[in-house]
């Protein structure tokens, strides 16, 4: 597919910088801001140190998508566990009930034979061993034992491994958490700093950034042809969603961190891919050199693989950049961030 000229994509009403992204992240929470000591309040010192702090929170945000996406999986896996323990239960219920008929059939004829006593006790795992058992009991009967001892196994070993996967789920509850709670603290001190910074000084960033997402929103793009079909019809929805804004955390369709633009964008193109950057830089193929790649190739960034974006053509890059920007188009070689390798799909 040939990449568009100045696309024209759907622009919603979003204000720029921190007017509305941040202010969106911070309200997640009310916790105060770390006890780190502020920079000296000049304007450079403070521009730089809230870029770390968004570069540290989009890092932190991808470790929390990962501990959400893995959370969601082993709720999954519970409930199929305790899905099947249940009708596990029901299948052990019938079982008992047939043997309780054997022990009734037997009773009225004069008396409960010891073997079926032995059917009916809590565990008869153990009865199993004798010899004599066989002997004493029909092959319906035996049968129908064996059929409950497998029950009974197959139950404590689903209800083991059920046990098993909720104590790895709150561990994963409890590491997403604190992977939120330290993204909104990163967040609400960027908030902290730059609220040391007078009106004027404040209003010229916000301009900055706006004028970014306009430059971003029409770039030159050139006539390069995507590599596959797939990564076409990806590239062309994350496309549509130029101008939403960036949400630590966002799938879409209005809103997107880096990971969720680029899982959102698959996804219409019936593409399943992880939900992380680190996950998705080891998908489909790996592409070395920028200067084979082609649009709708992924872009992994940053030597943690915190960052991704999709190639757009003409060394640009098609993201959701960081909190208070917008899904944009960016020159790679400006973007501030090592580019690792592509992922092509």
């Amino acid at each position: 597919m040939a990449s568009h000229r100045r696309p024209k994509p759907a622009r919603p009403r979003y204000v720029g910088m921190l007017t509305t992204t941040a202010a969106a992240a911070v309200v997640l929470s009310s916790q105060a801001a770390s006890a780190d000591p502020l920079p000296d309040p000049n304007k450079k010192g403070v521009e730089a140190e809230v870029a770390r702090l968004y570069e540290a929170a989009t890092q932190a945000t991808e470790h929390y998508n990962g501990a959400k996406e893995k959370a969601d999986a082993l709720q999954k896996e519970v409930a199929g566990l305790r899905d099947a323990a249940a009708r596990k239960q029901s299948e052990l219920n019938e079982l008992r009930d047939r043997v309780g008929s054997i022990a009734a059939a037997q009773y009225r004829g004069g008396g409960l034979d010891p073997s079926v006593q032995l059917m009916l006790s809590a565990d008869p795992d153990s009865f199993l061993e004798r010899a004599s058992l066989q002997q004493r009991l029909g092959e319906r009967e035996v049968s129908t034992l064996l059929q409950l001892q497998d029950q009974q196994r197959a139950l404590r070993q689903q209800r083991t491994e059920a046990s098993q996967k909720l104590a790895d789920l709150e561990a994963t509850r409890t590491e997403q958490r604190r992977k939120k709670n330290e993204v909104q603290q990163k967040l609400a001190k960027a908030q902290e700093l730059l609220n040391t910074l007078s009106a004027k000084e404040r209003a010229r960033i916000r301009a900055e950034e706006d004028r970014a997402n306009r430059a971003g929103a029409r770039v030159e793009l050139g006539n390069e042809k995507s590599a596959s079909s797939r990564g076409a019809a990806a590239f062309a929805a994350a496309q549509s969603r130029v101008g939403m804004p960036y949400v630590w955390g966002a799938t879409g369709p209005n809103s997107f961190d880096c990971s969720g633009l680029a899982s959102w964008a698959f996804r219409q193109a019936g593409v399943s891919i992880p939900r992380t950057s680190q996950a998705q830089a080891d998908v489909g193929t790996r592409i070395n050199s920028l200067s084979d790649l082609r649009p709708g190739d992924l872009i992994i960034m940053r030597t943690d693989l915190s960052h991704v974006g999709f190639y757009a053509g003409n060394g640009q890059i098609l993201h959701s950049p960081k909190p208070g920007a917008q899904v944009r188009y960016e020159s790679i070689a400006r973007s501030g961030m090592p580019f690792m390798w592509g992922v092509r799909l």
